[in-house]
């Protein structure tokens, strides 16, 4: 009787000891798991552009090469790329390897470092950057964001077709479906960095945008004329191009402002019997 009691007590002691160490493991795991709550408790937490998959180095990048995840901000600084500029990878070559789901790096990049490289890196090859001066209203109530995109109007002075000797005011646009490239000093990337850090995009007085060099001699120009510029925010999605759109004065606004109305009724509004 007592051979087989030594079994089954070695038995139930070592089952005993399993459940203890067991859960001695467990509350150590809670332990571990509230310690990194505490130490992250006041971290902060930012979406940035990653590798869908393994990219060998000198790949030219796809955008199905990438999608995004969230990070801890400490553990990738101002070096990760974000959302806002992920387009601009599309195209680029890297110079290292990036293993999947690895945040990307500006310095994976050929011809990357936006952030300290400035404005210039951003900018299309063929293009041109060109500031305007515009802000609060003109400048759509300081709601501009860097990629949106606009129509630039100009109201000039000019001598009257209809009666020489006289000056008049004509609004005309200038350029249709226009990159903007920064507000103020604030690229895409700057203002995004800002944001996720926990500041506020700062106003602006200014807004530079992308265009051809002929464009460009066509803006500097405007803003010597006695005059002011106007830009008018687009949808993301509108490539539209209105073609003949008419130079605007008193007399054009005195002919046409009935039919501009019942056009709006029939055609953004759909009602019928316009």
């Amino acid at each position: 009787m007592k051979k087989n009691i030594v079994p089954i007590v070695s038995i139930v002691v070592g089952i005993v000891a399993f459940f203890l160490t067991l859960n001695y493991i467990r509350s150590r795991e809670a332990e571990i798991e509230a310690l990194k709550q505490e130490i992250y408790a006041g971290a902060q937490q930012i979406r940035v552009m990653a590798a869908a998959r393994d990219i060998p180095s000198g790949t030219v990048i796809r955008a199905d090469d990438l999608g995004t995840i969230t990070v801890f901000s400490s553990h990738v600084g101002n070096l990760a790329v974000l959302p806002a500029d992920g387009e601009m990878l599309i195209g680029k070559r890297t110079v290292f390897s990036i293993k999947a789901l690895e945040p990307v790096m500006w310095s994976h990049i050929e011809g990357g470092m936006v952030a300290e490289r400035g404005l210039s890196a951003i900018i299309n090859p063929g293009l041109r950057a060109i500031s305007l001066a515009v802000s609060g209203p003109a400048a759509v109530s300081g709601m501009l964001q860097p990629n949106d995109r606009v129509d630039i109007l100009g109201t000039f002075t000019f001598p009257a077709k209809d009666h020489p000797g006289e000056m008049e005011s004509v609004t005309l646009t200038v350029l249709q479906d226009v990159t903007v490239l920064a507000t103020g000093q604030q690229t895409a990337h700057q203002r995004a960095a800002a944001r996720d850090f926990g500041g506020r995009a700062a106003g602006y007085s200014s807004v530079t945008v992308e265009v051809t060099p002929r464009e460009a001699e066509v803006l500097t120009f405007a803003q010597q004329l006695k005059g002011s510029l106007t830009l008018s925010l687009r949808n993301p999605g509108d490539v539209s191009f209105e073609r003949n759109l008419p130079d605007v004065n008193f007399k054009h606004i005195e002919e046409k402002l009935p039919e501009l109305n019942e056009r709006r009724q029939r055609e953004i509004r759909h009602k019928r019997n316009i």
